[in-house]
């Protein structure tokens, strides 16, 4: 029997397994871009020939204090430290001093960042060259109140944004699980934003009805008719960010597409680029999904890596099975993610959801909602395998182990099987 061999991202490493030829249904690998030639020289010509804005030299004016976002280490991918000494030269030579620039963080209600990691992000140099601080979303002391959604949203953001004379997003963008794609205006919410702020606005993630779990409307792909969605849309108004540089990779996660200008609309350029890459259609659902989240930092722990299991039970027949490629070095983070996961039952855990709502909640209750679904079996380190079980995961520590209790699972001497190299990106799109 002629086997194809597959070689896998899994952490910082690799995972090499076979699998049958004729049982391989997809491998789901979207649309390859290749990189600009000179990253410099696009990037800066993002920036002299924006999308609905004039140039960023002809917004920041000499003399004016900017703040600049960035994502936080969960989105290491962006390559900020790559683009970022290309910004604050750019803002240098349009009369911005160094001393008049802040990076901020956007942590949203993640961890708080280390110094170590600012260098990893933004580079070394920067570090050296610009204040770099985190936001901190439980500092209420050092947020500033702009007013509510029209679903009211109490908007409260960082000061380092609400004082600068311009604000400038950078993020990247690919698929979200819960407003349709990151980047754009998750850079101020939950990016910058206060607890109550974020609590309050995710919670249009949660169902109308209480026992319903998870809004369906708030998910991949989707943005009209996405409460989560529209009422971040609504909050970042209220900052009126001057202006954007959004990144997308390609299936290599180098930079291929840059996005720069209108906070909105560039963003919406992005997104267009996000599904010609990584929105990909199949015809049938598969017995077995073997998924790799992409390697560090997108398995960093299973909070972050559950990008790939939502993508991955899109692929997989109703009560089959996803074998998911996590080495998550820090599977404990976010703190609190595993606490959830103490109460008894589903209604419970989603009951505490509401009453003190945390973007770690909704997480946990889409984790028992896959549970649901079919069996999640992850392969990671051994010292991660009893906590996964708590969170409805199935750990162990190689391909072969997950591989044949698949098998066991679905009853079948001959599954069909798909293979997602790039999980956390690749959105499986089921065909009429």
């Amino acid at each position: 029997m002629k086997k194809i061999d597959f070689t896998l991202k899994i952490g910082k490493g690799t995972t090499t397994f076979s699998i049958p030829k004729a049982q391989l249904l997809y491998e789901l690998v979207g649309r390859n871009r290749q990189p600009p030639e000179n990253l410099a020289v696009a990037y800066r010509n993002a920036l002299d020939h924006p999308i609905d804005s004039p140039p960023l030299r002809e917004i920041a004016k000499p003399g004016e204090t900017v703040a600049i976002t960035v994502s936080d280490i969960t989105r290491g991918w962006q390559r900020n430290d790559l683009t970022l000494p290309i910004l604050i030269d750019y803002l240098n030579e349009a009369g911005i001093s160094d001393e008049a620039i802040t990076v901020i963080i956007a942590v949203g209600a993640h961890r708080q960042n280390t110094v170590e990691e600012f260098a990893e992000l933004c580079s070394e140099s920067v570090c050296h060259r610009v204040r770099v601080v985190n936001n901190n979303a439980w500092d209420s002391e050092n947020m500033v109140y702009y007013g509510k959604t029209s679903r009211g949203t109490e908007v409260s953001l960082n000061r380092v944004v609400a004082e600068a004379d311009r604000v400038i997003l950078t993020g990247g963008v690919i698929y979200h699980y819960m407003v349709g794609y990151g980047g754009g205006r998750k850079s101020v919410l939950p990016g910058v934003s206060s607890l109550k702020t974020i609590q309050q606005s995710h919670m249009w993630a949660m169902a109308k009805t209480v026992g319903k779990g998870s809004n369906p409307l708030a998910a991949n792909m989707k943005t009209t008719g996405n409460p989560a969605h529209e009422d971040m849309v609504e909050a970042a108004a209220f900052l009126k960010p001057d202006f954007i540089v959004n990144v997308v990779p390609n299936l290599d996660g180098d930079i291929t597409g840059i996005f720069a200008g209108n906070w909105i609309s560039a963003w919406q350029a992005a997104t267009r680029l996000v599904d010609d890459i990584f929105g990909v259609t199949i015809q049938e659902q598969a017995d077995i999904v073997i998924a790799s989240a992409g390697g560090y930092p997108k398995d960093i722990n299973l909070y972050q890596s559950q990008k790939t299991i939502d993508n991955a039970v899109y692929a997989m027949k109703p009560g089959g099975t996803v074998i998911l490629l996590a080495e998550c070095p820090d599977i404990k983070e976010p703190s609190e993610f595993f606490d959830w996961f103490n109460h008894p039952t589903f209604l419970e855990l989603e009951k505490a959801v509401r009453a003190n709502f945390l973007i770690s909640g909704w997480v946990a209750v889409r984790q028992l909602e896959y549970a649901q679904q079919g069996d999640i079996v992850m392969v990671t380190r051994k010292e991660n395998i009893e906590l996964a079980r708590k969170a409805g995961v199935q750990g162990v520590a190689t391909i072969e182990e997950a591989l044949e209790i698949a098998y066991k699972k679905c009853g079948s001497s001959v599954p069909k099987i798909t293979v997602m190299p790039q999980g956390a990106n690749t959105f499986p799109i089921l065909g009429k």
